[in-house]
């Protein structure tokens, strides 16, 4: 038992399905919100107590205040607020603490630190993390960004200074685009962040994006679990990722978790985060930034080293040490994690909300699946396109290859497009198995999308689905 008894959970989907199963392994009463399009979710479901927090309209998981006032009102000792939303929201974290409220997490000082990604930068360049070369602060105007451009050399990086997952970004390749693009990014950060701050960066063409685990208590401890590679990436945004990283030495694998465990002592780190960087062909690590929350693909991790990693969250939050040193870590084999997503991606990737008709998860040796979807489940459009996760792990990276490839034929998710067949295709591809990529891959690879000719037979047995689930009136 640990001194938590009742935790909110401010979060939806499959994530929340994730924390409370957590909860239930600990004795702690989980008790989830939702807003009325959530009102058949299966956190809703599961978790021990669910209140409504209304429409989308009033703010919905965004409406911090909202959700204190019903942590309060259920008793709750504790928020975690998962990823997303309001997981890296500093102005949370404190109005959770000025309420008593133990937040699953850094402080609002570290969050509010780390989220801005200039300071960040400041923080790691003194602690001699090594960074990708850029400007020294944030950038009025594109006459600015001009001499620090002609200094670092083009292509270069306009980047929201408060941005994150993919957006407030865009790559410059002469000074004509860097004009251009500047007020782009302003309005980008504007509407996405709430700030017009920017800053520049080199651009390390087609990097290794290779992101690194860590934990840190109150009492000084800070470890790391081993890197994962997310370099399988569409737009910013991943698809895949794997851990342990198939493209790194040892040697590498040392320097770059040594590397996380320093900036994260750096900036006085709790809880668990992410510490991200840019591997360069070559082989230089360049800090990216610092993700002061519970990421995605947290699982991969899990797999390969056997921590649970929102069980040492809710400890570290609790004010109980970590149960492991740094030499107590080991990991075996490899896991990967694909992200089923209900989009088209013969339609360039539109959204395919609607009902599923049919749901059935893989299963066998090495196979795990997050979901937050079942059979009947209406997908609502008001929210992010994924539906589940899965999560595959075996001893070395050619039986993971065949037990991924596996696992993606097993699942089925009827009623909607999904991005399993192209999880499929890049499975498939001789350079995706070879073990050697980088965020270039699928920008490289438009061909990806060009399923075979079977692929009719996969519509008839959707429509067969959808037919016999309304014929029994599911």
């Amino acid at each position: 038992m640990i001194p938590i008894r009742k935790l909110l959970i401010a979060n939806r989907g499959e994530i929340a399905v994730r924390l409370i199963r957590a909860c239930a392994e600990m004795g702690v009463t989980s008790v989830a919100v939702f807003t009325d399009a959530d009102r058949h979710a299966l956190h809703v479901k599961k978790a021990d107590e669910a209140y409504s927090i209304g429409p989308d309209t009033m703010g919905g998981y965004l409406n911090m205040h909202r959700l204190i006032n019903v942590a309060r009102a259920a008793g709750c000792d504790a928020v975690h607020p998962g990823y997303g939303f309001l997981s890296e929201n500093a102005e949370f974290a404190a109005a959770c603490a000025a309420r008593g409220i133990r937040f699953v997490g850094p402080s609002a000082a570290v969050i509010r630190r780390m989220g801005d990604k200039v300071a960040a930068r400041e923080a790691m360049m003194a602690a001699g993390v090594p960074v990708v070369p850029g400007s020294e602060g944030n950038l009025e105007d594109a006459e600015a960004a001009l001499p620090v451009a002609e200094r670092v050399g083009y292509p270069v990086m306009l980047k929201a200074t408060n941005g994150g997952g993919g957006r407030g970004i865009r790559l410059c390749e002469d000074p004509d685009s860097l004009r251009r693009n500047f007020e782009r990014v302003r309005s980008e950060a504007t509407r996405a962040f709430g700030s017009t701050e920017i800053f520049l960066e080199k651009a390390i063409v087609n990097p290794r994006h290779i992101e690194v685990q860590i934990l840190g208590d109150s009492h000084g401890n800070v470890v790391h679990l081993f890197e994962r590679d997310c370099s399988i990436q569409r737009r910013h945004q991943k698809l895949v990722e794997i851990a342990p990283s198939p493209q790194l030495t040892e040697a590498q694998r040392e320097y770059v978790g040594a590397a996380a465990v320093t900036a994260a002592r750096a900036v006085g780190y709790e809880n668990a985060g992410t510490v991200e960087f840019l591997l360069d062909h070559d082989g230089s690590f360049y800090f990216m930034e610092m993700n002061t929350r519970l990421q995605v693909e947290h699982p991969v991790t899990e797999m390969i080293t056997g921590i649970d990693i929102v069980q040492e969250q809710l400890r570290v939050a609790a004010g109980l040490p970590l149960r492991y040193r740094q030499e107590d870590i080991t990991r075996r084999g490899y896991a990967m994690e694909f992200r089923i997503n209900a989009e088209d991606p013969e339609n360039d990737f539109l959204p395919s909300f609607g009902r599923i008709t049919r749901y059935f998860a893989p299963g066998g040796p090495g196979i795990r699946t997050d979901g937050a979807i079942y059979t009947g489940y209406q997908i609502p459009p008001q929210y992010d396109s994924m539906c589940a996760k899965l999560i595959c792990w075996a001893l070395d990276w050619d039986l993971l290859l065949q037990r991924a490839d596996r696992a993606l034929r097993d699942i089925g998710v009827f009623g909607v497009r999904t991005t399993i067949p192209y999880h499929l295709a890049i499975v498939d591809h001789p350079e995706f198995r070879s073990g050697s990529f980088d965020t270039g891959f699928i920008a490289a690879h438009p061909e990806l999308t060009d399923f075979p000719k079977s692929r009719p037979n996969r519509n008839l047995a959707v429509a067969i689905a959808a037919a016999l689930a309304a014929h029994h009136g599911l």
